[in-house]
């Protein structure tokens, strides 16, 4: 019985103690330090709390020695919080025997890279080495030690090593390790109305833009892309230094996300500053895939940052499609689909202050994401853009036409730029519907108060857009260009190219509203940030552009055969705007109010230097610079804060001229299209330098991915870093950076239409291991060849009294199939058709050798006629192979020599679409067959015109011209 009694006691206390191991509670998946033991809601969400059970330390043994120390108790390694769907990982805490011997992995190179796990460093990529800290030991003792491995180090590597390393990041981010942060991203199609009718568009998380993601320098991103769409899909962390495979252009870092797929990108943050993401998937970015990126200094206290970019009335479903979206009404807030969760879009973002100093002081900022929005399919602007169609100017007013030449006094100016082969002057292609700020055309932000200093840190997310950036409050402050912080520098205005991001502070001077004006290049319409509240205080508007000034002034730069001539100017840096001659701001309105010429303007504005700033390269005595004490920002005025200078090892020199041809719009950088190159190879370890040439009559925003460049700009080891180089036309620019990756790296103009016309080439890293997510490198190459080989359809069908005339093409880069016909409306006219395929060749796409077949058929009889040489012709049944040529002429007139298979030579010229108004064109030919045709269309809308044309087989007809 004794020994039954002492069995009960021991399974008594046994059952007590296991009991008190365990306790269940009811807690909430979004915040889990909801504790309660009684089911609910949540008190900070809403949401029905769930049942856990949780383990709790049991009561220690009664018969435990004095002396005897207690095992430390065991945390778990990971610790998972969500809050908005943002999932943070927190760091194990040490135990007392960790603390007394702190082992952890540093760089030889980077002692201040501290982690607990082997690997490789963020900075510089060399392995990590082991090492030990007594505890009690003191910073100095630490940074000795560090400084003894790093001069081991020295003894052991070369020069060549040591200097790669200062490449990238050095003293600019804190790389201790910080948290893993999670976001959850679902693309859907979606409906917007920006301008009174229904069109479709990409929505992230049922927002445009889509959701600003914030991270801290050395955090862990993952971020799961949903791709709720039909059709593939990607991201771009543009301005990201991260692993190869994670870059997302396709088939070139990325594999395909395909319809229902999830991807994971998942890179550490070694930078700080503003940068943005959007698709690289076709033309997805334009109709509405982009957001911007918020990377934190780890320093410093919170603040608040208002970020925007939702509608008011947006339901999302979690991976369904967004419902019920009212562009018209938004609210400055932003909503994060995470977690598998969809958020009520109706919240803030604390952000940390970054200390600056000086000018560049600030206590609140404010994200501005540009963007513009067309009704458009993004595929038929393409399209239109290739098939040379001037829809889009006479949209803007922008068509110079001879009978507004005439008006202007400018009808040499136009003759000497036809003559030049050139189209009519303009500083963009697109004409767009909408400009928006943070997803609409005018936006608010009340909270700003009389003197604060607000940073503002602004992305331009259009696809093709330019802004002139200007203030009501006065002046503005660059602290910051593509992620890199700049010395402070005051301007009153700047243009903001494609893609590139700066951060700016302005000050709101008093009580009332002031203007922040974004005005697209060509100022056709604007969109507006009111900072502050009360009294609206507009910011300056800019009139519209002298067009015909600017055709000139291209007149003289342009040689006959499509080179330009910058007259030994030696431009760079944007220190000299061409465009200049067309601000009316600069040089006086067209109705000769405070106009000066050009000759006696002084040099305020595109030469100023601010006092931060070295003199850059001496120009040439042409003074195209401003007639006023505006100040505008060129690169040439950028500093960077701390030294960015190179390793000192070789130098790979790359020479690069970017060319295009307005007429059939293509874009090429060396007259090769992104089709047409091979990968450029760089090797591990040197140095690369780029010396861009602009040989167009467009400005182009050339972008490298994965890697920052320094522009050469006269500033020395003080010059700037960026990740996006707006080159304007007849600029030479060079750029340099330090080639520490791996992989393939995209390098191409950031215009959407230009790189998918062609402007782009691949950086490849020599022996570089393959990327996991594209085994089968060749075919990846073969498939992102594919993806940038866009083929163009148009037509253009004459419906007239006496028959129809007209021609269908399918365009590509440099190939073009072609059929032209003409049907007369009685049996005599007959019917006549020409086919040809050639391929254009030269930079300017001038020359168009063609194969074709010819078919003419004519019930009737008709007399045998001679042509201009003698041989007859005939009409009756013929059918006859065609070889021939054609040539663009002085006057944009189309030369075309065949012969066809019965050894008959025919010499054609034609010239179509000569603008005698802005909607009024007249056609013309003439060949050696004794045949010609004279004609006009008036042009109604993008798809119809009324024309009216004499044929001298068919006679005279009129009607309606459709156009596709």
């Amino acid at each position: 019985m004794k020994y039954l009694f002492l069995v009960f006691v021991q399974v008594f206390i046994l059952t007590a103690v296991i009991a008190q191991t365990k306790k269940v509670i009811y807690t909430c998946s979004m915040d889990p330090e909801i504790r309660m033991d009684k089911p609910g809601n949540c008190s900070k969400c809403g949401m029905t709390l769930i049942k856990k059970t949780l383990k709790v330390a049991a009561p220690k043994p009664a018969t435990q020695k004095k002396e005897e120390k207690p095992k430390p108790k065991q945390t778990s390694a990971v610790q998972q919080e969500k809050h908005n769907g943002v999932n943070t990982d927190k760091h194990r805490p040490q135990s007392k025997e960790e603390q007394q011997n702190n082992k952890f992995y540093t760089c030889v190179m980077h002692p201040e890279v501290q982690v607990h796990k082997p690997g490789t460093c963020p900075k510089c990529g060399m392995a990590l080495i082991k090492k030990s800290i007594k505890a009690g030991s003191s910073k100095a003792s630490q940074k000795e030690d560090a400084e003894m491995e790093v001069h081991k180090h020295h003894e052991q590597s070369s020069k060549t090593d040591e200097d790669l390393t200062k490449a990238y990041l050095a003293g600019k981010v804190n790389m201790q390790p910080g948290k893993t942060v999670s976001y959850h991203l679902y693309v859907t199609d979606t409906a917007v109305n920006y301008t009174g009718k229904t069109k479709h568009a990409y929505a992230i998380n049922g927002t445009i833009p889509a959701p600003t993601l914030v991270f801290t320098e050395g955090d862990t991103a993952e971020i799961y892309l949903h791709n709720k769409l039909k059709e593939e899909t990607s991201l771009h962390w543009h301005g990201v230094i991260l692993p190869n495979r994670f870059d997302g252009v396709p088939y070139l870092t990325t594999k395909r996300i395909g319809p229902g797929e999830t991807y994971l990108y998942k890179f550490r943050v070694v930078q700080n500053g503003t940068y943005w993401y959007h698709s690289h998937s076709a033309l997805q970015e334009q109709s509405g895939m982009y957001g911007a990126l918020v990377f934190k200094k780890r320093q410093g206290q919170d603040m608040d940052v208002s970020t925007t970019g939702t509608s008011e009335n947006r339901q999302v479903d979690p991976g369904h499609q967004t419902k019920n979206i009212d562009t018209t009404a938004r609210q400055n807030h932003v909503g994060h689909n995470m977690g598998g969760m969809d958020m009520p879009a109706n919240h803030s973002m604390s952000m940390s202050p970054e200390p600056t100093k000086g000018k560049g002081d600030y206590n609140a900022e404010y994200i501005m994401v540009l963007s513009e929005w067309t009704d458009e399919n993004p595929a038929q602007v393409q399209r239109r853009l290739r098939s040379a169609n001037d829809w889009y100017a006479i949209k803007k007013g922008s068509v110079q036409s001879y009978g507004e030449a005439i008006k202007a006094g400018h009808v040499g100016t136009k003759l000497v730029n036809e003559w030049k082969r050139m189209k009519a002057m303009d500083v963009s292609d697109v004409y767009y519907d909408r400009f928006l700020i943070n997803g609409k055309p005018e936006t608010s932000a009340p909270e700003f108060k009389a003197g604060d200093k607000v940073k503002l840190r602004i992305v331009n997310a259009g696809a093709s857009s330019y802004f002139w950036l200007n203030y009501a409050g006065g002046k503005i402050t660059v602290v910051g260009s593509d992620g890199n912080d700049v010395q402070p520098i005051e301007v009153d205005r700047f243009i903001i190219g494609v893609a590139e991001i700066y951060d700016v502070v302005v000050t709101i001077p008093a009580d009332g509203s002031f203007e922040f004006r974004a005005t697209p290049e060509d100022r056709t319409k604007a969109a507006s940030l009111w900072l502050g509240s009360g009294t609206k205080k507009p910011a300056r508007k800019f009139s519209r552009l002298k067009y015909f000034e600017g055709m000139k002034m291209m007149n003289g730069m342009m040689k006959t055969n499509g080179d330009m001539n910058d007259m030994g100017m030696k431009m760079s840096l944007q220190k000299m705007d061409m465009n200049t001659v067309m601000y009316p701001e600069i040089t006086g309105e067209p109705d000769g109010s405070d106009t000066m010429s050009t000759s006696s303007v002084k040099k305020d504005n595109m030469q100023h230097n601010h006092a931060a700033a070295q003199p850059a390269d001496t120009m040439a005595d042409m003074d195209m610079s401003s007639s006023s004490d505006i100040v505008t920002l060129n690169y040439s005025m950028l500093r960077s804060p701390e030294k960015t200078t190179l390793p000192d090892v070789p130098f790979k020199v790359l020479n690069f001229t970017l060319t295009g041809n307005m007429n059939r719009y293509v874009w090429a950088i060396d007259n090769k299209t992104v089709t047409e190159w091979d990968k450029i190879l760089i090797e591990k370890g040197q140095n690369v330098r780029i010396i861009l040439t602009n040989n167009s009559m467009m400005r182009h925003p050339m972008h490298l991915h994965g890697h920052d460049f320094r522009v050469v700009n006269g500033q020395g080891e003080y010059a700037p870093q960026k990740n996006v180089l707006d080159i304007m036309p007849m600029e030479t620019d060079t750029l340099e950076f330090a080639a520490n990756q791996s992989g393939d790296w995209f390098f191409h103009c950031h215009i959407l239409y230009h790189m998918m016309a062609g402007m782009g080439n691949v950086m490849s890293y020599v022996n570089s291991p393959v990327n996991p997510d594209l085994p089968d490198p060749k075919k990846a190459w073969r498939s992102f060849k594919k993806d940038n080989n866009m083929l163009h359809a148009m037509a253009m069908v004459g419906l007239e009294s006496n028959g129809s005339d007209g021609e269908v093409m399918l365009m590509g880069n440099r190939f073009e199939l072609r059929t032209e016909w003409r049907i007369g409306t009685r049996m005599h006219h007959g019917l006549e058709s020409e086919t040809m395929f050639g391929r254009y060749f030269g930079r300017n796409q001038w020359l168009f050798p063609y194969v074709g077949f010819d078919y003419h058929r004519n019930k009737m009889e008709n007399e045998a006629e001679k042509n201009v040489f003698g041989q007859l012709s005939n009409q009756n049944n013929r059918k006859t192979y065609t070889v021939g040529v054609q040539y663009m002429l002085p006057t944009m007139t189309i030369a075309d020599a065949r012969i066809d298979g019965a050894g008959k030579f025919r010499l054609q010229l034609s010239r179509e679409d000569i603008p005698l108004t802005s909607r009024l064109r007249l056609n013309l030919m003439w060949n050696t067959d004794k045949e010609y045709m004279g004609g006009f269309r008036y042009i109604v809308n993008k798809w119809l015109g009324l024309s009216t044309h004499y044929d001298s087989d068919m006679g005279f007809g009129a009607g309606v011209t459709l156009n596709y």
